[in-house]
């Protein structure tokens, strides 16, 4: 649908400020993923579109600013923005099936994905790790401009997407909900007018399996229907040594339908349908005390051997190197995904209007191993229980003269989510964190002494133990925005954009008494012992909450409510100059804002909300005859109470374990960006991106009372990534093509808390926190017209391991465990379309 230019009303000229950003999408980008060489010639000699055209197109660029089909195409080099295109072609190539597999491929981009239900982002070293009620990223995810409510539902298996843009730096103004610190935009495609079918196939070593198919089917004129189904199963790359059962596979089903009609030559409407299954092991948490130093505690515990306590980093084993010892009764980690999209855009000969209804739902569940063994005496399981439903409601206008390209809407988000935060023990654990206090307070000889004058412990051994935070949250956010590109010359143009935004949320806790019926029974039947130091100081730890307890979590048995609202005015403004159609050089100051919250294991705790500042500027050129881009960007930021999720020590004194808070921190930070594409000649494309940021904090007291002021936040210095793509036509009546890509990420940088926390060293027995890189190999051959087509590929093709983090959760138990990096993984692929 087009758009006739006429002149605005001067009330549209007083209503609609604020500055149009957005995508760099440069041809020569897309050419680096695509595998037709006559594109690649055409495009990068291709003229730029004229200025009339250009300017047409600027404010509809954004993935929620896009009202057609049409509209998704994007000028080379025109928007003054750093962003990095991942094409469904880099998608294939990669054989990745979420973006978590292909993060190292973007400098600046970290998404952890070992839990896919809990996983986190991060973009110029901001995002956080929070999860479920009551935590927000501060890097927003979106699908098809619709805010993918909480991380437990952002992280979801490629289905026939079009490309991804991230969005670096605050993209607050058009994008709106959680996008401080950017924003990770992915766009599906369209049903078109033409019959399409599509079938992959993929095979590959720990029994992958994995197979995608779509039809696009045109009903008549006006109407067509494309669906798209994928199914991703493998056995999993490592089985535990005692169970035989299998850790860090897939099983994950999803479908996706869209139906478009055309009800008038000016209005369409499109209704899109997902769905998403995943049921999993959860992750594989590698033990790091070595069995053989487990001790027998004397009679009458003497059936029972725990770890030396506290545990000594000294003896750790590596995990890179030891078998998998998980216990964990239940263990898995599901989700099923459900979302609904009706679009309905209409053209006026002065603009365009478009709105966008979207209905949101998931349930997770997450159980999984946190003491990293099979020692029933130290067992201990974290449960994420989440339920999650979301309302979206957008409307928007955009049209364009010849001084200014325009946008303006408004925004209504309801969400509705219940959390459970349960950790699960047993007796024989309870028994040993309450010595393990003993032995911190007063020392082991008085505990040897202790044991045998309370035979009554023994009979309370063996019997389950659980413990809950339960959380309801209800957000309501209002949001309206304006956006306006200023022509100021055929060169120059000023974008002033500006959101205003209410946030309203609703929150509550309750924490039930521990759960333990057969102990309560064994407990009722319990004579009296006549034994004054068991009955003053044992027995009333197994008749409480140990773990969320009223000095650590709050009161139990008591639902507590608060609520809170905040506003907000994030503004930009964008100046960029063009000294010829393919050099421009662009400055801009830009506000980011994500509302406060709650703390969603600590009864009452709120947290203040997220402000950012970010200074840009940065140079973008072309060079047609060398079919050479070259774009770089600096930038600056400050930011005030970003929100992270942090392991939390018990207070001394106490036997509970460690705890995931939120907690808030000001940070500042400077960086640079490069990136280079070169097609040197038809069949070569090649690609080059790197970044450096150099992030500290400015203010933060650690969860541990560390005093981080002035210390690095953990972000590496640097990251790139590097490929390749060579064709070699007329093999065998078709094409082949061999792609290489290589990731790299700089080591952490440590501070004083990163030991506690675990992502710096902390044993000399394996390093944690080291660089990180990864060499991505495939070769193609693809007959004429892309008909079908075989290749191989292989993932880590060095068979890089690494240990990401050790968590510290079972430290009172006296043990710890690693999350380690999958190894070589490699497929063979068939696909075939008509």
């Amino acid at each position: 649908m087009s758009m006739r230019q006429r002149p605005l009303s001067s009330a549209l000229h007083r209503l609609l400020f604020g500055g149009g950003t957005l995508l760099l999408c440069s041809p020569l980008l897309a050419l680096a993923a695509d595998n037709a060489p006559q594109d690649a010639a055409t495009a990068a000699s291709s003229t730029p579109a004229s200025p009339e055209n250009a300017s047409a197109d600027k404010a509809k660029l954004l993935g929620n600013v896009t009202v057609t089909a049409q509209s998704r195409s994007q000028e080379m080099q025109s928007v003054p923005i750093p962003l990095q295109i991942i094409t469904a072609k880099q998608v294939q190539t990669l054989a990745a099936t979420d973006i978590s597999k292909m993060d190292i491929f973007v400098p600046g981009l970290v998404v952890s994905a070992d839990q896919p239900t809990q996983p986190s982002y991060e973009l110029r070293g901001i995002g956080g790790s929070g999860f479920g009620a009551g935590t927000e990223s501060a890097v927003g995810v979106y699908v098809d401009g619709v805010y993918a409510a909480r991380t437990g539902g952002a992280l979801l298996a490629f289905n026939d997407i079009a490309r991804i843009e991230v969005l670096k730096g605050p993209q607050g103004t058009l994008f709106g909900r959680n996008s401080a610190g950017g924003a990770i935009s992915i766009i599906t495609n369209e049903p078109s007018d033409k019959f399409e079918a599509t079938g992959t196939l993929r095979y590959g070593n720990y029994g992958e399996r994995y197979g995608n198919a779509l039809v696009n089917i045109p009903l008549n004129q006006d109407m067509a229907l494309r669906v798209s189904v994928l199914d991703n199963q493998s056995d999993g790359w490592v089985k535990d040594a005692a169970s035989g059962k299998h850790y860090g596979g897939n099983d994950d089903w999803g479908t996706r339908a869209v139906y478009r009609w055309n009800i008038t030559p000016d209005t369409r409407v499109l209704l899109a349908w997902d769905h998403e299954q995943l049921k999993q092991a959860p992750h594989p948490a590698f033990g790091l005390i070595p069995p053989s130093s487990y001790m027998q505690l004397p009679a009458p515990l003497n059936s029972m051997t725990i770890p030396p306590y506290p545990a000594n980093p000294a003896t750790y084993l590596d995990p890179l190197h030891s078998p998998l010892y998980n216990d964990a009764v239940g263990a898995a980690e599901t989700r099923r995904f459900d979302g609904a999209t009706l679009t309905v855009d209409h053209t006026f000969s002065w603009g365009s209007f478009t709105s966008t209804t979207a209905w949101r739902n998931f349930d997770t569940f997450n159980l999984g191993d946190y003491d990293g063994t099979n020692n029933y005496n130290i067992y201990l399981d974290t449960a994420n229980i989440e339920h999650n439903n979301s309302w979206y409601q957008e409307f928007k206008l955009s049209g364009n003269t010849d001084l200014i390209d325009w946008v303006t809407g408004t925004s209504f988000y309801l969400e509705k989510s219940h959390q459970t935060s349960q950790v699960d023990v047993n007796t024989n654990s309870v028994t040993t964190l309450i010595l393990n206090n003993f032995a911190s307070q007063v020392g082991w000889p008085l505990v040897d002494g202790l044991i045998p004058t309370m035979p009554q412990l023994a009979s309370l051994l063996g019997d389950p133990w659980s413990e809950q935070v339960r959380n309801s949250q209800t957000i309501t956010s209002y949001a309206t925005y304006g956006d306006v590109i200023w022509h100021l010359s055929d060169k120059l143009n000023l974008t002033t954009g500006v959101r205003f935004t209410l946030d309203q949320k609703q929150y509550s806790w309750f924490i039930p008494p521990r759960y333990a019926p057969q102990l309560d029974a064994t407990l009722a039947a319990l004579p009296p012992s006549g034994n004054p130091i068991f009955d003053s100081l044992v027995l009333p730890e197994f008749e409480q909450n140990l773990i969320f307890t009223p000095e650590t979590a709050g009161p139990i048995g008591v639902l507590t409510q608060k609520r809170d609202n905040w506003r907000n005015v994030s503004p930009r403004v964008v100046l960029d100059y063009h000294f010829t159609p393919n050099v421009m050089a662009y400055g801009s100051v830009t506000r980011g804002y994500q509302a406060g919250g709650f703390n969603f294991q600590q009864v009452g705790g709120t947290y203040a909300p997220e402000h950012v500042t970010n200074y840009e500027g940065g140079v973008k050129t072309v060079f047609p005859d060398q079919h050479l881009l070259f774009n770089v960007t600096g930038y600056y930021y400050t930011y005030d109470n970003l929100q992270g999720l942090s392991l939390q020590p018990a207070p001394a004194g106490t036997n509970g374990v460690p705890e995931y808070v939120i907690s808030t921190s000001d940070q500042h930070a400077h960086g640079l960006e490069v990136e280079l594409q070169w097609i040197p000649f038809d069949n070569l494309q090649l690609g080059l991106n790197g970044a450096y940021i150099d992030s500290t904090y400015t203010h933060y007291i650690s969860t541990d009372n560390k005093n981080l002021s002035g210390q690095p936040t953990g972000t590496p210095s640097f990251s790139g990534a590097a490929n390749l793509s060579y064709t070699v036509p007329d093999v065998f009546n078709g094409s082949l093509v061999y792609n290489a890509a290589y990731g790299f990420r700089g080591k952490t940088r440590c501070n004083a808390d990163s030991g506690f926390q675990g992502t710096c060293q902390v044993s000399p027995n394996f390093p944690v926190g080291t660089s990180q890189q990864s060499v991505d190999m495939r070769l193609d051959w693809n007959a004429p017209g892309d008909h079908w087509g075989v290749g191989i590929f292989v993932s880590n093709l060095l068979d890089k391991r690494y240990v990401t983090g050790v968590d510290n959760t079972a430290a009172p138990l006296g043990s710890a465990y690693a999350n380690i990096t999958p190894p070589r993984t490699w497929g063979v692929e068939l696909r075939a379309k008509l």
